[in-house]
């Protein structure tokens, strides 16, 4: 029997599918035609009536979504715990929204780190490689392959602050030891007392990043890889367009051993992207990672379609 998520995944699917497309579709065939062949003003007009009638169901969908949402994800994070870490570039509205989503679903927020542009730019890599090797928590040793700025700051992020079922998290006071000696060197920043220990971590970062950005998706995109592995998993998440060129999530998606550890939505200033977020933690928290929303390398808009390998 089909369930009330399966329905209404279905449902959002088709309408953001159907809506998107034809709008596009419409307005492409409008361009060209116009310009190569003259097309008539009456054309012009049946077009032009076609895209707000295409927009009229884009807000429905929009709608559907945004009521459907509560009872959608309602319990799903039961008896899980979210960490929330911001890249830079990450739009204030996106993340409250997530946290918001985790809170619907049952979830219990963590609290929430924010990543600065010295870690993202690496431009104390040698002071940053200096405190993530003396703020190791004690009996805890950081994966011999990560090399990189990105994937150690992640290994370290990921075993101060994230744990797998059955496996003790750091100390209160490692914990606390290893944040401080990060946002003292100017990597990190968050509220005193309001970060604790997290079987799951969400990373929202914003929209594509620009060209001159060298190899900040790289360093992203290892640091939430890395994280996520240290507890019962992840997600990458970002706006729409974030899929593009060098980003964090098109580097995950474009390397099979990154998008096994960490699934990807690149929707989440969307409804839609909300609720796939929520549905991937779900799905991570049971080993499955997946490539969800509608830019490049997506394997579907949301959960429910095909999804990846178990990690």
């Amino acid at each position: 029997m089909i369930s009330l998520r399966q329905h209404a995944i279905s449902l959002v699917a088709v309408f953001l599918a159907l809506a998107v497309g034809l709008f596009l579709g419409s307005g492409f065939i409008g361009d060209s035609v116009n310009s190569v062949t003259g097309t008539s003003r009456d054309r012009i007009g049946d077009l032009e009536r076609e895209r707000d009638e295409l927009n009229q169901q884009l807000n429905a969908a929009n709608s559907f979504e945004a009521a459907i949402a509560p009872r959608l994800i309602e319990g799903t994070l039961t008896d899980h715990s979210v960490l929330v870490v911001t890249a830079p570039g990450a739009v204030d509205a996106d993340v409250d929204a997530v946290k918001e989503s985790i809170a619907s679903a049952g979830g219990r927020f963590a609290g929430q780190i924010a990543l600065t542009d010295a870690l993202v730019r690496d431009q104390d890599a040698e002071q940053l490689r200096t405190i993530v090797d003396q703020t190791i928590p004690p009996g805890t040793t950081l994966r011999t392959e990560l090399t990189d700025s990105g994937g150690r700051s992640g290994d370290l992020l990921g075993a101060l602050l994230l744990h797998r079922d059955g496996a003790a998290p750091a100390s209160t006071s490692d914990a606390r030891l290893g944040l401080q000696a990060l946002r003292e060197g100017g990597f990190i920043s968050f509220a005193d007392r309001a970060v604790r220990s997290a079987d799951l971590v969400v990373m929202v970062t914003g929209d594509a990043l620009p060209a001159n950005s060298g190899a900040q998706g790289q360093l992203l995109a290892r640091l939430a890889a890395a994280m996520a592995a240290r507890g019962q998993g992840g997600a990458l998440v970002g706006r729409s367009g974030s899929a593009a060129g060098g980003s964090p999530i098109a580097v995950v998606r474009a390397d099979p051993g990154l998008g096994n550890a960490v699934s990807t939505v690149d929707n989440v200033d969307q409804q839609t992207g909300r609720i796939t977020t929520v549905l991937v933690l779900e799905n991570e928290s049971s080993g499955r990672t997946g490539a969800f929303g509608t830019g490049a390398g997506a394997r579907s808009i949301t959960v429910g379609g095909d999804t990846g390998p178990a990690a």
